[in-house]
């Protein structure tokens, strides 16, 4: 069968009853150094194309390469984040390669002595159970430049009119992460698969070796995937999936692998050794190129570098100063805020982690701030299909929301009404319970007034309370309510009434 060939998707249950998945994952993340990994050309994202350009970027004949010291500190960093081993001493090498967008015509990586190797990271799922990726490797590389394809409707080279190079990222540093085949996850391979790259992006932006947006390309991960009859079995062969940008996409780029692999076994076929595109729109993956092995690439060590030797002082210097790990954070903010387990997973899974934490920071109780993004803004932004983070509403905002209903200046249900105006645009919190007219009635007067509207239109109802049946009170303070839009406090309103008829 060719790989070409269209396929019948097996049902993803039926699929992982039979078969048995294995992954791996290749996490590439650009770190955030002010220059390139080989030169001193700047790194800024959105630069006019071609801008930021050496001629050590550009792969001008006799320039010569000089290997970025941050970049170096910040892989060495990552590598001790991922409790691997690092190279005491390591080599660059050429990946020999043609692309218009590597314009040397080779790519300086590592091959056979990576800086960093053999590590593990515990990934905790949904569920809170933790599941351990064995890490191959950690290694230094520079990053492509940049293919448009002008012209045609899918963007790619097929069918385009003419293509434009940016060499811009080019060169820029990037760190290559590989896990082992990552076994025994069965059926939540997909799930697994999601919860190692956001563990591994949270890593990236706690040692604040990178920004890390992934809708920016900061991170991108490579997903491969076999299939085999059973865990005793050897394995598969894996197709390779490219540049999957989002959390969601990974998960679904597994499940359908998973489905498409098996319905190409199921129809007697083999599985190509290949890459994969990724298409966001339809959630499928369409044939790339066959793949190639290690030794097509004609490695060779780098001539113009001399190999990177760290000294285990400088080694152990960085790792004095690695930050807390997100998981241990996690934990400790749970602690903290008096979260349940199923709590800090809901909040967790809502990105809304650092939400909350800023807006306890800006005067709010743990409660208080769960409460608010975890309900009606987690409700608007799943209305809204965006991410709890771009809602047009800051933790302090929130805050400060939540100050003006402990002050008693509002309460709940006009607090509702005032974040509803924050959303749409109006202003702070505070300004708009100015500009709306909405703080509580907080002066018995025109309490006392309203009452006594009520009690007048009914007096029946006083007579009631006065014999000590207390049910109509409810009715009163509805209506006082009522008169006052919301504004009065409910439980002033019942001890004024008591007063009042007593």
């Amino acid at each position: 069968m060719s790989h070409a060939a269209e396929v019948d998707l097996v049902d993803y249950d039926d699929a992982v009853a039979r078969f048995d998945p294995v992954i791996g994952i290749e996490v590439h993340v650009e770190l955030g150094t002010l220059t390139k990994m080989f030169c001193a050309a700047e790194v800024d994202f959105g630069g006019a194309p071609n801008t930021q350009v050496t001629p050590v970027s550009l792969g001008l004949p006799g320039a010569l390469p000089v290997v970025n010291g941050k970049a170096v500190e910040y892989a060495i960093k990552i590598g001790l984040a991922l409790n691997c081993q690092i190279a005491e001493s390591c080599r660059f090498a050429r990946k020999n390669y043609f692309y218009p967008d590597v314009p040397k015509n080779f790519q300086t990586s590592q091959y056979d002595e990576p800086i960093a190797f053999d590590g593990y990271l515990d990934v905790e799922l949904d569920d809170g159970e933790i599941f351990r990726v064995e890490i191959e490797r950690a290694h230094m590389e520079e990053d492509a430049g940049k293919n448009t394809h002008v012209g045609g409707s899918t963007g790619r080279i097929h069918g385009a009119e003419y293509s434009l190079v940016d060499y811009n990222r080019a060169g820029i540093p990037l760190v290559e992460v590989v896990t082992r085949p990552i076994e025994g996850a069965g059926a939540r391979a997909p799930e697994v698969a999601r919860a190692y790259v956001q563990t591994l992006r949270d890593i990236f932006r706690a040692l604040d070796v990178s920004e890390a947006r992934m809708e920016r390309g900061n991170v991108r991960a490579d997903v491969n995937l076999s299939l085999r009859a059973t865990p005793e079995s050897p394995l598969g062969t894996r197709t390779e999936t490219k540049n999957v940008n989002s959390f969601r996409s990974i998960e679904r780029a597994v499940r359908y692998e998973v489905s498409r692999q098996a319905a190409v076994l199921d129809a007697g076929g083999t599985v190509i050794q290949e890459t994969r595109h990724w298409h966001e729109d339809t959630s499928t993956t369409t044939s790339g190129r066959v793949k190639s092995d290690a030794e097509d690439y004609r490695y060779f060590p780098e001539p113009d570098l001399v190999p990177v030797e760290p000294s285990r002082d400088w080694v152990e210097q960085i790792r004095a100063t690695l930050p807390e790990m997100p998981v241990q954070r996690r934990r400790r903010l749970q602690t903290e805020w008096g979260f349940t387990d199923p709590e800090m997973r809901d909040v967790v899974n809502a990105g809304a982690m650092e939400l909350i934490e800023t807006t306890i920071a800006a005067g709010s109780s743990p409660a208080a701030a769960r409460k608010w993004w975890m309900g009606e803004l987690a409700r608007t932004a799943k209305t809204s299909d965006v991410e709890l983070a771009d809602l047009p509403v800051t933790p302090e905002q929130i805050g400060q929301l939540q100050r003006l209903v402990d002050s008693g200046r509002i309460n709940d249900k006009i607090a509702r009404q005032v974040l509803e105006g924050v959303l749409a645009g109006e202003g702070s919190p505070e300004e708009i319970v100015v500009s709306r007219g909405l703080e509580v009635v907080s002066d018995d007067g025109p309490l006392l007034a309203a009452i006594d509207v009520v009690l007048s239109a009914q007096p029946d109802i006083a007579e009631k309370i006065r014999s000590g049946n207390l049910g109509p009170i409810g009715a009163v303070i509805g209506a006082v309510m009522k008169a006052t839009r919301g504004q009065a406090d409910a439980g002033r309103v019942r001890e004024l009434v008591l007063e009042r008829i007593g």
